[in-house]
């Protein structure tokens, strides 16, 4: 049996490597979540789902406070975007009571791997801002992109904030770092829709959740300082990193059920 405090240390650990990860390109749920569930087996998934979440918001929403102090936010689609994704967010935390997120994973490694190779193949995606005057169109595509990947956080969750940076990148001509930042705006609305569901549906394991989020926040601040003295060349590279680690991780788990 592992000593709690040694329990806490490591969860530590993997959640501030998590916020780091996770304030340059999303993603740090591949590390967060099965850390958790490796040390609480035999909890309830949706605990330990609500408790990675308030561990997660915190670090998110300060990597989103350090973008936007360097990179201008692009307000008139990101707030819409947090809108729906909020809404999609609580509706996938709910369906999670209805279908088995499992069932997405197949899917989900499918899409990771077309984003990953296009985003290889395409040497200049998100090198330089491509964006136009945002109108009533990019505000739909916005909407349209919250929704649903709001949802599949909700519902899923792992490699959110990649598939947001890809999206804008890929529809409304974001460069990375502008990307990363807007992203860090649904993805805290996405995470407090869901925590808000949690909150009120299941336990949470505050301490633990409160002790994580502090880690989380540490790496985040350093992450994110990382990412904009790099500037998009790093962030690229991390994100084509992130995205073949969560194609691995998917991989796996998927031959597992077979």
């Amino acid at each position: 049996m592992i000593d709690g405090d040694l329990v806490f240390l490591i969860l530590g650990v993997a959640a501030f490597s998590a916020g780091f990860v996770d304030a340059v390109v999303g993603g740090g749920g591949l590390i967060q979540i099965p850390a958790l569930f490796a040390a609480f087996p035999a909890t309830a998934p949706a605990t330990l789902f609500g408790t990675n979440k308030v561990a997660s918001i915190v670090g998110t929403t300060s990597a989103a406070i350090q973008y936007s102090r360097r990179v201008s936010i692009p307000w008139s689609v990101a707030l819409p975007g947090a809108i729906a994704a909020l809404i999609g967010a609580w509706y996938g935390a709910k369906a999670v009571a209805y279908l088995p997120p499992t069932v997405l994973r197949p899917l989900i490694l499918g899409l990771l791997v077309l984003v990953a190779v296009y985003t290889f193949m395409r040497k200049d995606l998100g090198s330089v801002s491509h964006e136009d005057e945002h109108g009533r169109r990019s505000i739909l595509i916005a909407v349209g992109i919250g929704g649903v990947v709001g949802f599949y956080d909700g519902f899923f969750g792992p490699g959110t904030g990649s598939f947001l940076i890809f999206l804008f990148i890929r529809f409304l001509g974001m460069d990375f770092l502008r990307a990363s930042v807007t992203a860090k705006i649904l993805n805290v609305a996405t995470n407090f829709a869901a925590i808000s569901f949690f909150a009120t549906n299941v336990e949470i394991m505050w301490k633990l959740a409160l002790t994580m989020a502090a880690c989380n926040l540490a790496g985040a601040v350093i992450g994110s300082r990382t990412a904009l003295r790099h500037g998009t060349g790093f962030v690229r590279k991390m994100f084509l990193g992130v995205v073949s680690l969560l194609i691995a991780k998917l991989a796996y788990d998927t031959y597992l059920t077979w």
